[in-house]
């Protein structure tokens, strides 16, 4: 886990940095998810910060390629999960079922 020092006046301001996977994600871990949207973007924000302690250990310019195909697809994943567990179908009226 990553902090940020600032010193301003004698006091020292402690501020945790959210890793790459959180960022990409918008999400912290640091809290449990509160239900299964949540989850979704915890476990997709881990995959993220595996593949980049991966990426960052072993990089080549193909590997570079994938790696940034792999995040757009993490996105788009996060995206489509979201968009199933929290759809809705509408009625003629207007009224969600």
């Amino acid at each position: 886990m990553k902090y940020s020092i600032v010193k301003t006046n004698k006091m020292i301001k402690e501020t945790k940095l959210p890793s790459f996977g959180e960022d990409l994600l918008q999400v912290d871990v640091s809290y449990p998810p509160s239900n299964d949207v949540e989850k979704i973007k915890h476990l997709f924000a881990e995959v993220a910060e595996i593949m980049k302690k991966n990426y960052e250990n072993n990089r080549s310019p193909i590997k570079s390629l994938l790696f940034d195909n792999a995040i757009s697809q993490i996105i788009n994943g996060s995206s489509a999960v979201e968009k199933v567990l929290t759809y809705k179908h509408y009625t003629e009226n207007g009224e969600g079922i």
